[in-house]
């Protein structure tokens, strides 16, 4: 599984923490993270919570990524940024049961972490047992375990409900702001991570033109 990590610019400077508490789960299960940034506040590409979900959205479509790290202050900004796009489901966690419950109920491919919300003392290890609760056993196994087939099909019909009411990820890039959707692309190592990572020819060539020219629309 390759796990992408998105921070945006109110929670930036805890990007180290959050990578390493991600890294150290994910090396366990022969996982590798790629931290898309921003990596300090002082990043010149500074992402807010709605490019955090344009961003997402790229590279969970793209294939580029399998799963989605990101937050913000209190974790719902994000979330609803990124369950704005076809092909994402972000949960919010705050805590290891609800990493834990999240992936074998909702099986979904995103979380959103409050950053700032109780984040003192300990906050490290929060955020490290919130990734082995979450990566501990295959998605969608179900919670309580004997619940598992009523869960997995509503699932399935959560699934056929948003592919009814999304339209296809590039039309729905194409008409937003191309300020907002270039600036979620302008990350130190976005080119180096995306163009390598990506597997869908359409949005590569999508993200091309709207990082080499001016004006798009």
């Amino acid at each position: 599984m390759k796990i992408a990590l998105i921070n945006e610019n109110s929670q930036a400077a805890k990007n180290s923490i959050i990578e390493a508490a991600l890294s150290k789960v994910a090396k366990d299960y022969g996982y590798e993270v790629v931290n898309y940034g921003m990596y300090s506040a002082d990043d010149k590409a500074q992402l807010t919570y709605v490019q955090n979900g344009i961003l997402a959205a790229i590279l969970l479509n793209s294939g580029a990524c399998d799963f989605v790290v990101t937050g913000c202050g209190t974790g719902e900004g994000a979330m609803l940024a990124l369950n704005s796009f076809p092909g994402v489901i972000c949960g919010h966690v705050e805590n290891p049961l609800d990493a834990y419950t999240f992936a074998q109920i909702n099986d979904g491919n995103a979380i959103s972490i409050p950053f700032a919300l109780g984040f003192g003392w300990g906050g490290e290890l929060n955020l490290q047992y919130i990734f082995e609760k979450l990566f501990s056993e295959p998605f969608g196994g179900g919670y309580p375990k004997e619940r598992v087939v009523p869960e997995q099909r509503n699932k399935k019909i959560l699934d056929g409900v948003r592919e009814k009411a999304f339209r296809p990820l590039i039309d729905i890039l194409e008409d937003l702001d191309p300020a907002l959707v270039k600036g979620a692309l302008e990350g130190e190592h976005f080119d180096e991570y995306f163009f390598r990572d990506c597997k869908d020819h359409d949005i590569k060539e999508f993200v091309k033109r709207i990082k080499e020219t001016k004006t798009i629309w």
